[in-house]
């Protein structure tokens, strides 16, 4: 039975099967527009820091207010 607090229950469950926590697939499966495609969103180079920092809240990156664009960026791609 699907859980109704996920709105991506398929994105929730591929994360889960690749190791990522419960509450890490859940953040991610719940953010808005998560697992989207069709090339609408802009490169995350063309993004504004305040934008980057504002997505890596949403995702739950922590360290986030030490980090530069970049390292935004870097955080983003690879959590």
């Amino acid at each position: 039975m699907p859980d109704p607090r996920i709105k991506n229950e398929a994105q929730y469950e591929a994360l889960v099967k690749k190791g990522y926590s419960k509450e890490k697939s859940a953040r991610i499966a719940n953010t808005p527009d998560a697992g989207e495609k069709g090339g609408k969103a802009k490169p995350y180079e063309e993004w504004t820091k305040e934008e980057l920092y504002e997505q890596a809240k949403k995702v739950g990156i922590s360290g986030r207010s030490y980090m530069n664009k970049k390292s935004l960026i870097k955080s983003l791609r690879t959590n």
